[in-house]
């Protein structure tokens, strides 16, 4: 397991944008798949985003594709979540995990993943 740090929440109008940072220990960032994933009140966890160890595969949730964009600095042992065209029910706790490259799965689910960040809240006014 490794700890991850969230940044970048806020409130926000509709439409609006954010950008989310998760900031990893650098000797291991490299190792690891990432992922958002987000909670919103009443509901259960779910998948948002996913980036390869490498960068070299991405995956979004079908109600985020077209305005999200995961991205990773591996310099900085840093994964982004640019956050675009935010609607009201984008509004939720939003949650960075990560998963050794080694890990296979349903990178969808959260179980596959084994360190979580505390969350960041992310309000989207109408």
């Amino acid at each position: 397991q490794v700890q991850l740090v969230e940044s970048g929440g806020g409130l926000v109008q509709a439409g609006g944008s954010l950008i989310l940072s998760c900031a990893a220990p650098r000797r291991t960032f490299s190792s690891y798949a990432m992922g958002w994933f987000r909670q919103a009140p009443g509901k259960e966890r779910e998948f948002v985003a996913y980036l390869s160890w490498d960068g070299g595969m991405t995956d979004y949730a079908d109600s985020v594709k077209g305005r999200f964009t995961i991205s990773r600095d591996n310099a900085k042992s840093t994964v982004y979540l640019q956050m675009n065209s935010l609607k009201p029910e984008d509004t939720a706790v939003y949650y960075c995990a990560a998963r050794n490259l080694l890990v296979i799965g349903d990178l969808r689910i959260p179980q596959t993943f084994d360190s979580w960040g505390q969350g960041t809240q992310v309000t989207v006014s109408s």
